[in-house]
């Protein structure tokens, strides 16, 4: 199944106070593996951006202003998402800003299946820190490009927070002819997000020391 992983960043927090979106990310995933369709643009938002909103994300509105507006990137945008399931950190935000953005320029508003990650990780990790930023180091996956919220560099994160988070395994392929299929298929990514914790050597030495233990008692006994 396709899916699409989407972020945008916006001239600040509430549709209701008309703001608008001046960055959409989405990165697609066939069957939980990263295939090269991307989709990213930048938008003029026809309006200042807020000071929270700049601190943020850094989107100035000199940058800003010069950029496409909705209304051009729309069908672009539409297409890529067309059938697809979206995978959206707080979705909420983003569909109510996306949303609003159709609605200006007379377009109905998006019925795709959404899979909002912060719910899932919300029941999965009650009480627990759940931004972005603390799944990736929950899941030792680094983070260190982040130093603003843009939208691609998030959906990158989040593609990999969502493959872990979901205890996936790993998709079912024909290893022996996975490599002839990755050459034949050239829009399929040879990145896969699902992280592998290794022990550390500390927990090694223990384990080590408790099969010992164990081995010598389970002789005697």
């Amino acid at each position: 199944m396709k899916e699409i992983v989407l972020d945008t960043e916006t001239t600040g927090i509430s549709v209701q106070d008309g703001h608008r979106i001046v960055e959409i990310g989405c990165i697609e995933l066939d069957n939980l593996i990263p295939t090269k369709n991307k989709f990213h643009c930048y938008l003029n938002p026809e309006r200042k951006v807020s000071q929270q909103a700049l601190e943020v994300h850094g989107y100035t509105d000199t940058f800003l202003s010069d950029q496409k507006k909705f209304i051009d990137i729309s069908q672009e945008f539409l297409k890529f998402i067309k059938g697809k399931r979206l995978i959206i950190h707080n979705a909420e935000f983003d569909i109510s800003h996306l949303n609003n953005e159709l609605q200006i320029i007379g377009k109905e508003k998006i019925d795709n299946d959404v899979k909002d990650t912060l719910a899932i990780a919300r029941d999965k990790f009650p009480g627990s820190q759940v931004s972005l930023d603390a799944l990736c180091k929950r899941y030792r996956i680094d983070n260190s490009r982040r130093v603003k919220h843009t939208a691609l560099v998030d959906c990158e994160l989040l593609a990999k927070v969502y493959i872990n988070l979901i205890d996936q395994k790993e998709p079912t392929l024909n290893f022996h002819n996975a490599k002839k299929e990755n050459f034949k298929n050239k829009n399929v990514s040879s990145d896969y997000f699902k992280k592998i914790v290794e022990p550390t050597s500390e927990e090694l030495k223990l384990h080590k020391e408790y099969v010992k233990k164990n081995l010598k008692n389970n002789y005697f006994n």
